[in-house]
């Protein structure tokens, strides 16, 4: 029975039955909007839609997680720590940049598509990752570094067993951040092509159709919600 009660699992239950529902709710739609010859997005399915949505958040933030946590851990090393304020003053430049100023940057370079999305995503979800590690890393309490170092632990050895995972739930905060700020920007990635959840949402903001919008904005939304509320359930189990 609390299982059943658990605000998460309804709120992924929706998600999923919006998706599996959307196709079979033209006349609900048709009713709101009865000046709208065609009230559902029907060019692409929903479900793809949100498959591609998540799998293109996933995989820019995978690459973003990578760059962002290694660049703190380096940074914070003996050997790093003059590159410190550069690597920040360089992130942060490139979260300034608007993700359609580097989708209009990168298309011609790299063409249509998912990839110049994934540049954009990437560049636009590094800087709350950094941020997180560097504010986990530096928040590590320096007896516990000199503990670690007393009982005979490798430098190497210290960052894996004693400071990644007393930073862990402020780096993973940080990763929550960029997810949930990426759910939202990857829907302009359908500008150059990318089959997204955005993919109603341009179109109908193209051709002045609010159906295709409150659609496609109601998916991502929730998605946001349900990636939000996933990650506040990962930082209770690390806490």
């Amino acid at each position: 029975m609390r299982r059943l009660a658990d605000p998460l699992l309804w709120l992924i239950v929706l998600f999923v039955a919006l998706l599996v529902a959307m196709p079979w709710s033209k006349p609900l739609f048709a009713a709101w909007f009865p000046q709208l010859e065609r009230p559902l997005y029907q060019q692409d399915s929903f479900v793809q839609l949100a498959l591609a949505h998540i799998s293109l958040v996933g995989f820019s933030s995978l690459l973003s997680v990578i760059i962002g946590v290694g660049a703190g851990v380096l940074v914070t090393r003996h050997a790093g720590r003059e590159f410190r304020s550069l690597v920040e003053t360089l992130v942060a430049a490139g979260q300034t940049f608007p993700p359609v100023a580097v989708l209009a940057i990168a298309v011609p370079v790299i063409g249509f598509g998912a990839e110049p999305a994934i540049i954009a995503l990437l560049l636009y979800g590094l800087l709350p990752i950094l941020q997180g590690t560097l504010a986990g890393l530096d928040a590590v309490p320096a007896s516990a570094r000199e503990i670690a170092e007393g009982v005979g632990m490798s430098a190497r050895q210290r960052l894996w067993k004693v400071e990644l995972p007393l930073a862990m739930p402020v780096i993973v905060a940080g990763i929550r951040t960029s997810v949930i700020i990426n759910i939202g920007t990857a829907a302009i990635a359908s500008t150059v092509g990318a089959k997204t959840l955005g993919s109603p949402v341009i179109i109908g903001l193209s051709g002045f159709n609010t159906a295709y919008v409150i659609q496609g904005a109601l998916l991502v939304a929730l998605l946001a919600i349900v990636t939000d509320r996933l990650f506040e359930r990962l930082l209770r189990y690390l806490a």
